[in-house]
């Protein structure tokens, strides 16, 4: 059966919502998934004054309070509990007068839609995760969607002694039993980013190898919603060399509703994984947001891990009490836990501080160039 995936931007093609009943929400996250604090270091380097001062504080932090900042194995978690992210995908799609279908994959934690299960107006969300697939000298994200029920703890035990014990092998034979699953989706997401840095040759030569071994399984490539236009176009020229369906995917970690979505008149989830795997059709609509500067919304959605929310539930509405680093014995701990007084280290205080200022446009532009990639503020017009 032939192939069929369609992209649409609703700042140009408003209208093509009335052709579909249903819009789907795919890989979004929750304060169940972990995130690198490494961004407060990388956005400090943008400014080399304030590099400095960093370095400086970094040493006092040590000699004051016996804690040398690890922004490797230090991280936070996205600001909005499972319930929030859902009710923010849900209306997004709800005030296109959408039936709204919502999968959040958090990274490598099925959580989120397991306790969701438990609220009325969410009880059909299906059991996903984002899974960090280990292949060669690299790591894929791999979005899996609609696992049974009855058996979501044992997939998710095989994801994680997988991940742990890297093995093609072991790799490939979980991808085989999930695709024997007619109900489950298998999205090979953000497939072009390099996201753990080997560089692009050696990431694009396993990509092209993992496809070789492993593409029968993929039933759909991710067009992101936190990636550049650019990166975007190289999906889909991907794609119609492989012969793979596009599928819309968020991303979203912070505020920002996903700035994607898939739109189709499916009904159920199950319905629209028919469509995706036996069908073989994909609408992909990119939302409002998407047509703004890429690297201002990459810095929005960072502050968004540094600013406090008054409203949220006591123990989770500050920055501190939502980001996590190893204490003197090597236990990861709140970062709210590990000074005196509630005043963090300068060197910390410093960098939050920061990343706040990206508030500002002309100084997320300087801040914005700390970051690998494209150091572009121009609007994501142009997709395809």
């Amino acid at each position: 059966m032939a192939v069929r995936s369609e992209i649409s931007c609703i700042w140009k093609e408003k209208g093509v919502i009335a052709d579909y009943r249903t819009g789907v929400s795919l890989h979004s996250h929750t304060s169940m998934s972990e995130e690198s604090l490494s961004f407060i270091q990388d956005m400090s380097q943008g400014l080399p004054f304030v590099q400095k001062l960093f370095a400086h504080y970094t040493t006092k932090c040590h000699k004051n309070h016996a804690l040398t900042l690890d922004f490797v194995s230090a991280h936070w978690r996205p600001p909005l509990q499972p319930l929030m992210a859902f009710d923010l995908e849900f209306t997004q799609i709800a005030n296109l007068g959408l039936h709204p279908l919502v999968s959040i994959s958090d990274h490598d934690n099925m959580e989120a839609p397991m306790l969701l299960r438990t609220v009325p107006h969410a009880r059909n969300i299906p059991v996903s995760v984002e899974w960090t697939a280990p292949f060669g000298r690299t790591c894929f994200h791999l979005g899996i969607h609609n696992l049974p029920t009855a058996d979501a703890r044992m997939w998710m035990e095989r994801f994680t002694v997988a991940t742990a014990s890297p093995d093609e092998s072991v790799v490939y034979k979980i991808l085989r039993d999930l695709h024997s699953l007619k109900q489950v989706l298998i999205v090979f997401n953000h497939p072009i980013w390099d996201l753990y840095s080997v560089g692009r040759e050696v990431h694009m030569a396993e990509v092209r190898r993992f496809l070789a071994v492993n593409g029968d399984f993929m039933h759909a490539l991710e067009l992101n919603g936190l990636r550049h236009a650019s990166e975007n176009r190289e999906v889909t020229a991907m794609a119609r060399e492989t012969g793979h369906l596009l599928i819309s995917g968020g991303d979203r970690h912070g505020m920002e509703p996903n700035a994607n979505i898939n739109l189709t008149s499916a009904t159920s989830f199950h319905e629209f994984v028919h469509e995706i795997r036996v069908e073989r059709r994909s609408h992909v609509l990119f939302m409002a947001q998407y047509a703004q500067p890429w690297k201002l919304r990459i810095l929005r959605s960072t502050l968004d891990a540094v600013t406090d929310y008054s409203d949220f539930m006591p123990g989770w509405q500050r920055w501190d009490e939502r980001a996590f680093h190893k204490d003197r014995a090597g236990v990861m701990q709140p970062l709210s836990n590990l000074w005196v007084g509630g005043k963090a280290p300068k060197a910390l205080a410093l960098g939050v501080r920061v990343v706040r200022m990206a508030r500002n446009t002309t100084v997320a532009r300087s801040i914005g160039m700390a970051f690998p990639g494209k150091n572009d503020f121009r609007p994501n017009y142009d997709i395809i």
